[in-house]
């Protein structure tokens, strides 16, 4: 067996070591920054609560609930957003504008991160097991080894790419990055499906109800949602 450093197997192995370490570092990274979130979601909850009532909206609460070890639930309104922690790690691709960071150009391993998604789905869709109704990916936060992070997102503060790696992630930010999802997420309405989608049923279909087979309920039902009004900026608008 060939032992020279230089050798295909020597760079498997060392390629291995490396990576492993550095995905296992942010694994723990992104798991301790969901530990922080859950505990931001509930404290949240409870405090907005206690404003709303003091307002005299009693009938309107947040509930918070713990969906388990990767995901986490925020209930408002007639909304729910699922903040939902990826197990895996990801790299960029090479058109995405963090390559354009010196701190990303500087260690080729500084890009490695792990991801918070935070999707918006409608209460009613949940409730009624409306399984073909849709959610939408509002925002979603990069995390790397060395707590360095950006998010993409709607209004979401923190997702100018070259701000990455000059600060690492604080409690503070993630306060941010729920509220921002938050004040979106109440200001995206549900739009009436175009009438054409909807003018015709069969008799099977309104055996099985037309609202979950027939009628799918999201959002933006008939509007075109691209990645890129996820990536811009809101500040825009």
């Amino acid at each position: 067996m060939n032992s020279d450093d230089s050798s295909p197997r020597a760079k498997i192995i060392n390629l291995l070591n490396v990576k492993s370490v550095i995905k296992s570092q942010i694994f723990d990274q992104c798991l301790e920054v969901f530990g922080v979130l859950k505990d931001v979601l509930s404290e949240m909850s409870n405090d907005l609560n206690d404003m709303l009532e003091n307002h005299g909206a009693r009938r309107v609460r947040l509930e918070y609930r713990d969906r388990g070890k990767f995901e986490a639930e925020l209930k408002f309104a007639d909304d729910v957003l699922i903040f939902s922690l990826h197990t895996d790690v990801f790299e960029f691709d090479r058109d995405h504008p963090v390559w354009k960071n010196p701190y990303a150009k500087n260690n080729p391993y500084n890009t490695y991160c792990g991801v918070i998604n935070v999707y918006n789905f409608l209460y009613d869709s949940m409730k009624y097991n409306r399984n073909d109704d849709l959610g939408y990916l509002v925002a979603r936060m990069f995390i790397n080894k060395d707590k360095a992070f950006f998010v993409e997102g709607k209004r979401q503060k923190r997702q100018i790419t070259d701000q990455f790696g000059k600060s690492t992630l604080t409690r503070d930010d993630l306060v941010a990055f729920v509220e921002s999802a938050i004040l979106y997420t109440l200001s995206f309405d549900l739009l009436v499906p175009p009438y054409d989608m909807v003018k015709e049923a069969t008799v099977g279909e309104m055996n099985v109800k037309i609202e979950s087979s027939r009628m799918k309920t999201g959002k933006r039902l008939g509007y075109k949602y691209n990645s890129d009004d996820v990536l811009n900026s809101e500040n825009h608008e």
